[in-house]
């Protein structure tokens, strides 16, 4: 734990940079310092991770980490802590967090950060969407986010409007109109920031002067999509794009995957408007079901296959026919 609070102190000017409120003591540096580092080193949802926190909390597993232990010493910690990390899952752990760890790219992390105006939130901080935290030890240990801090802190109802990237001509305008009858009702629309569906809820919802909140895949420093920079600037302005991976993070398919997540955790409803049998919103849906979200599809002509997911989600999730924002 020393090695973590020397560490934290040293970066103290540039957490400092990072935090919406002061830093008051040690122990809250600690933690912030520690759930940033540990957010750098593992991928998005890591459940062993997740599980090492549980049991000794983030600042005891960061400086396990920044002190290099064996396997063994890791796993003997966890275990004497009521956790549950045999040694050769705590091999496995280490071998892909330590590679990992870089001071350097760190620090140059949180630099970037500060310049982007980014912010980062821990669970207990206000403007903590506490929706995630139902996923456990899959939660996020950190969120970042650009725009406004509070977009998500439950003073306004959110629900997450997704669906397919190569949108049909019915699918946007269904969309468009969810979403502005959304936030004629006082609610956020959340979505990930994509081309097709994602995009149409997003202008949507700021051309009825409404909040919104993209989640990204990657860092919050490099808009992805980027024929959507634009619009995630829009974004900025008035809501808020969030993700759990540090600046400089590049999107994947994995991170994609593990981003749905948050979009049905952070909303207290999900709806796909258009989705092909295939289609990555179905993964979102999947995380609303079994969050125990309520789910609704919007149905389409059934000669299209560009509406087969959401025929599927009636079928196979026993999702609610969804026609209007009413």
């Amino acid at each position: 734990m020393n090695t973590v609070h020397r560490a934290a102190r040293a970066a103290l000017p540039q957490l400092s940079a990072v935090r919406s409120a002061p830093i008051t003591d040690d122990l809250a540096l600690g933690e912030v310092y520690a759930r940033a580092l540990l957010g750098s080193v593992a991928e998005p949802g890591d459940g062993l991770l997740g599980r090492a926190i549980d049991a000794i909390g983030a600042v005891p597993t960061a400086g396990l980490l920044l002190d290099a232990v064996s396997p063994a010493e890791f796993a003997d910690r966890l275990t004497r802590a009521g956790g549950t990390i045999d040694e050769r899952e705590a091999t496995t752990g280490l071998e892909r967090w330590t590679p990992r760890l870089d001071h350097g790219a760190f620090a140059r992390s949180l630099d970037q950060a500060a310049r982007v105006g980014a912010r980062l939130l821990i669970p207990g901080d206000a403007g903590w969407p506490v929706g995630v935290d139902e996923l456990g030890v899959h939660a996020p240990l950190g969120l970042w986010v650009r725009g406004r801090t509070g977009a998500l802190d439950g003073s306004s109802g959110s629900i997450a409007l997704v669906g397919a990237r190569a949108a049909t001509g019915y699918g946007e305008h269904v969309t468009m109109e969810a979403s502005a009858g959304l936030v004629d009702r006082g609610f956020t629309i959340v979505s990930g920031g994509a081309y097709g569906i994602d995009g149409m809820a997003h202008r949507s919802a700021l051309a009825s002067e409404g909040a919104t909140v993209a989640f990204l895949a990657g860092g919050v420093d490099r808009f992805y999509p980027m024929g959507h920079e634009t619009l995630l600037s829009r974004i900025v302005d008035t809501g808020a794009v969030v993700s759990e991976l540090p600046c400089g993070a590049a999107p994947t398919k994995w991170r994609f995957l593990q981003r749905n997540r948050l979009i049905a955790a952070a909303s207290e409803g999900t709806v796909v408007l258009e989705a092909g049998f295939r289609s990555g919103s179905l993964n979102t849906a999947g995380h609303a079901a079994a969050l125990g979200r309520p789910l609704g599809a919007v149905p389409g002509p059934v000669t299209s296959p560009a509406s087969a997911g959401c025929h599927r989600l009636f079928r196979e999730y026993d999702a609610v026919c969804v026609t209007d924002a009413e």
